[in-house]
């Protein structure tokens, strides 16, 4: 006699329109942040007077999202995922309208503080995709992560298209140029508050506790006791150190090598498309073949984009980039995925809140240090710079995914490692 197929637990009913409302509430962040990126650094340099500061804007807006993760992350463990992402959207809207007015008071002190707080928009944005698998069976929860990750594509690419429409909205409202693609990233961060608040329902984190005895206090998340989920969160940092660090200074390198804004342009368009467009391919795949391959196969994408770096011509660097972001792309949206089924239930929201603290530090250190990096090495020095944190990747993706056995935590769910 043959056994009987192993039966599939069933879609939770609420699933469908939790991924619905999250979708739309990602597209909607990806567009504030791609007005608002679009035109940070020559808004930072226009109230600023110094053209060496552009960089903050991006600077202080992975450092906000960062900042905020944590604090989101406890939010939803108290209150649940509507509460917090709805705080979350509610900070990125006070950002972009402090962005506004310090843009046309032509205030720095408002500016750069604005960018921070906008910081909330990526902090949701991140949060979201986790928000993605509170109901989610072990099966899809790859491709659920997935899904939202890649509505991210909609907003990056529509955002940026944006810029001109909304500059000559604030010039019509009386408003300096620049001024007017915050109107547009407030008036996208409002719709996603609104969104989120009245349509995130039944929440699914709460949901997903249904028939769980309450506890008076969660129990404190001490990563040193989860060694799995450590090396997770260890593998999503260190691709995402690599994608910002390369990215980061590409276009200052194809600049200083003559090639044209046209050029500069359509490259990080293909790093972009790289980011997002496939994201529903690695989700597949992590569900698939395990989030183990798939993020050693990210970690080989990455450095098949080192490789592409160092030996094309720079007029191929579009190739590059577009590998950069798909390496980045498979480790994240499996990393991920390990991230979300590393712990117990109760313990994944202070998990997945550290991870996005780690991930946006990672980046953030990763792109302060590429500059120097550019200037004592050279592009080629800066991604043969990056060999180390790519080997990270792929050895912490075979500490995240080694047997449930070999770690201490009971309860803590195991993740695929077929």
């Amino acid at each position: 006699m043959t056994a009987a197929p192993e039966e599939q637990p069933a879609a939770h009913p609420a699933q469908r329109r939790t991924l619905t409302v999250l979708s739309i509430a990602q597209a909607l962040g990806g567009l504030s942040n791609g007005v608002a990126l679009g035109v940070g650094s020559l808004l930072v340099a226009q109230v600023t007077g110094r053209e060496e500061l552009a960089g903050l804007a991006a600077t202080l807006l992975t450092l906000g999202g960062a900042a905020l993760a944590v604090p989101l992350a406890k939010l939803a463990q108290r209150r649940g995922r509507r509460v917090s992402l709805t705080t979350g959207a509610l900070l990125a809207l006070a950002g972009a309208v402090t962005l506004a007015v310090g843009g046309a008071l032509d205030a720095p002190w408002l500016v750069l503080p604005g960018f921070f707080v906008l910081g909330g928009a990526m902090a949701v944005n991140l949060q979201s995709r986790f928000a993605a698998t509170d109901l989610s069976t072990p099966q899809r929860r790859g491709r659920d992560l997935a899904l939202v990750v890649w509505m991210t594509t909609i907003g990056v690419i529509v955002g940026p298209n944006l810029i001109g429409p909304g500059d000559a909205l604030g010039v019509s409202l009386g408003l300096p140029s620049l001024v007017g693609a915050y109107v547009i990233s407030a008036a996208a961060m409002a719709v996603t508050a609104a969104v989120l608040w009245s349509s995130l329902r039944p929440d699914p984190l709460l949901e997903s506790r249904m028939g769980v005895p309450v506890e008076a206090e969660a129990p404190r998340l001490r990563l040193a006791a989860h060694p799995r989920a450590l090396a997770a969160v260890l593998a999503v940092a260190a691709a995402h150190a690599t994608m910002v660090g390369v990215m980061a200074l590409t276009p200052v390198h194809l600049d200083h090598a003559g090639q044209a804004l046209g050029v500069i342009g359509f490259t990080m368009s293909a790093h972009t498309a790289g980011m997002y467009a496939l994201s529903p391919v690695f989700g597949w795949l992590t569900d698939r073949v395990g989030a183990r391959a798939t993020v050693l196969a990210g970690a080989g994408i990455l450095l098949l984009s080192v490789l592409a770096n160092l030996l094309l011509p720079v007029a191929l660097a579009p190739v590059g980039l577009a590998l950069l972001g798909l390496g980045w792309s498979a480790s994240t949206v499996a990393g991920s995925t390990l991230v979300a089924a590393a712990v117990e239930p109760r313990l994944r929201p202070a998990l997945q809140g550290r991870s996005d603290l780690v991930m946006g530090l990672s980046g953030a250190a990763a792109g302060a240090a590429a500059g120097p990096l550019l200037g004592l090495a050279g592009y080629g020095g800066l991604n043969l710079a990056m060999l180390p944190v790519i080997a990270t990747v792929a050895v912490a993706a075979v500490l995240a995914t080694r047997s449930a056995r070999a770690d201490s935590v009971t309860g803590a769910t195991a993740p695929t490692t077929d």
